[in-house]
């Protein structure tokens, strides 16, 4: 039990993607004797009332249902303001008097910040993919506020920020500077780290449960090694991929392969399964993770995550995104090979694959890079620095 039970209240969006990073944080607080409250869309709220809060409905609009987001960035930056503009009178009523001591959000869930100031409470944000760093404005943004509608995505933001309640009222420091925030990734992931101001951002590595807590995967008695295929939860649909993963590595002597496939795929589409290979719609990465010598992911900011945490080698076939930064920078790290999709051909993955398990230094920065990651502290750490911010 902490020294004083408080409400504490997580409030996200309803992807995937952004959800399973705060759940290890909230069971551990729930865990500590704090009342923990989850807003978010009904469609999660099986893994949320797993972790003990209690469940607080509101409904989204975000499309993550078909996944059916826009190229154009800033049309997916409008979906999210969209988004916000809806969320907040449904938060304001679940919370109007049931205020939290203090609120926790979601990168993407602009309401909760816009709640939290407008209650006067204190906020903190959890961030599941990096941070905006000294010269981000200057560089990234910008570039970004060049782009046609951007005028006016801001004219409409800079619009509901004086009507939402908050008291951060400028555009930029609303939506990219928190006043405090737990980046829960690696701090290796994170461009230009050694410019992001450390008295706002803490990173606090991925933070997942005790081995106990997890779903288990059995490697096979007489796999010498495994190779783990998965594009995550949203660019699952690449029927064409898979087969081409299929042709470079089913019945590869040697080898175990898991392919996840998503829901959007059908297993009969891939034609033929090899013996060596297993298909499914979801796996336990991380369980599968921690038993695997070479990991084939999209470079999502999870994906990624995890793979630096089970000191696995990678190849990352970006999709979308952050992706591409991702990919670029696990290169850079010298744990990964990059394959975009059009150059992934059967003779190209096999090659990446057989070239990086064979490569000694992949194996050497793997295995120190997972200590690092896992000296970040993960959710203990970041449940304690949640109960700081209590005062």
């Amino acid at each position: 039990m902490s020294r004083r039970r408080a409400h504490i209240a997580m409030i996200g969006i309803p992807a995937v993607s952004h959800v399973l990073p705060s759940l290890e944080i909230v069971r551990e607080l729930v865990a500590r004797g704090h009342r923990v409250t989850y807003a978010n869309d009904p469609a999660v709220a099986g893994p949320i009332t797993a972790t003990g809060a209690e469940f607080v409905p509101y409904g989204s609009v975000l499309p993550v249902a078909d996944n059916a987001w826009p190229d154009d960035p800033i049309a997916a930056m409008d979906l999210f303001l969209d988004d916000a503009v809806q969320a907040l009178p449904q938060l304001r009523a679940a919370y109007g008097r049931d205020r939290a001591d203090l609120y926790l959000y979601d990168i993407g869930a602009y309401a909760a910040r816009a709640l939290a100031e407008s209650q006067g409470r204190p906020v903190l944000q959890l961030s599941p993919t990096f941070v905006a760093w000294d010269g981000y404005d200057e560089g990234v943004a910008a570039a970004l506020w060049e782009l046609p509608g951007a005028e006016e995505y801001r004219a409409k933001f800079a619009r509901w920020l004086t009507v939402s309640g908050a008291t951060t009222t400028d555009v930029d420091t609303f939506s990219g500077r928190p006043g405090r925030a737990l980046a829960m990734i690696p701090r290796a992931m994170q461009p230009h780290a050694d410019r992001v101001d450390s008295g706002v951002v803490t990173f606090v590595g991925p933070c997942f449960g005790s081995r106990a807590d997890r779903d288990t995967w059995t490697r096979p008695a007489d796999a010498g090694n495994v190779l783990l295929i998965s594009l995550g939860s949203a660019y699952t649909k690449q029927p064409e991929f898979y087969r081409r993963c299929l042709e470079a590595y089913g019945d590869l002597a040697g080898w175990h392969v898991v392919l996840q496939i998503g829901k959007h795929t059908d297993p009969g589409e891939l034609g033929d399964i090899p013996g060596n290979v297993e298909v499914h719609s979801w796996v336990p990465q991380l369980a599968i993770l921690e038993q695997a010598d070479a990991f084939v992911t999209h470079a999502g900011m999870g994906g990624s995550s995890e793979g630096l945490y089970c000191g696995v080698p990678m190849i990352a076939v970006p999709q979308g995104a952050e992706q591409f930064m991702n990919a670029d920078r696990l290169v850079e790290l010298g744990v990964a090979r990059r394959l975009d999709t059009a150059d992934a051909t059967a003779v190209a993955l096999r090659t990446a694959l057989t070239g990086l398990v064979a490569d000694a230094g992949v194996a050497r920065r793997s295995a120190r890079l997972r200590a690092e990651v896992r000296a970040e502290g993960g959710t203990a750490r970041a449940a304690a620095l949640v109960e700081e911010m209590l005062g």
